[in-house]
């Protein structure tokens, strides 16, 4: 989907089979970042401060269901294209389900992302969870989230790419500790 929220509805012509893969790929990204979450909670035992855990497990959580609600909006525009193509482009619906799912995502979702980024970035560092650059990275890819993603449209993926590194920290850190000495 383009990233303008006033965009005709070229999309929905000549890239929905991306969108309807990418859309049916979101439940299994959800399912991912679920384990990542419970691994890092896992990995950080009692040492878990309660004020911190709850605002990144609620951070994570919130993140999750703006996302997949997101998604619902967008395979609602597509099952109603398919249904009566023809009048759904010059409609407000379009509009509205197209600039609610923009809202949610470039807005509410990134930010959400950003404090869950801080307060991951936060708790590592006083636990040394991950390396202590990956977590000051993490404060930098937050506030390029937080105050820049509406003019950045490659910030969407800072995210996901962050997350792809602590995940690959910690499995690196786990199998250098599973090896014989």
């Amino acid at each position: 989907m383009p990233s303008n929220p006033l965009e005709p509805g070229a999309w929905l012509v000549a890239g929905q089979t991306y969108v309807a893969i990418a859309l049916n790929l979101v439940p299994f990204a959800g399912i991912a970042f679920l384990w990542f979450v419970g691994a890092l909670r896992d990995r950080l035992g009692s040492r878990e401060d309660q004020f911190f855990a709850t605002v990144f497990l609620g951070s994570g959580l919130l993140l999750l269901a703006m996302l997949f609600a997101a998604a619902a909006v967008v395979g609602a525009v597509i099952l109603a294209f398919h249904a009566v193509p023809e009048a759904l482009i010059n409609s407000s619906t379009f509009y509205f389900g197209r600039g609610l799912a923009y809202v949610m995502v470039n807005i509410y979702l990134v930010k959400t992302a950003s404090v869950f980024m801080i307060t991951t970035s936060t708790i590592a560092l006083y636990t040394r969870l991950i390396p202590r650059w990956l977590a000051i990275g993490g404060y930098a890819v937050a506030a390029v989230l937080l105050f820049g993603s509406y003019y950045f449209e490659w910030s969407l993926m800072v995210f996901p790419l962050w997350v792809l590194l602590v995940s690959a920290s910690i499995l690196a850190e786990g199998k250098a500790a599973e090896e014989p000495k």
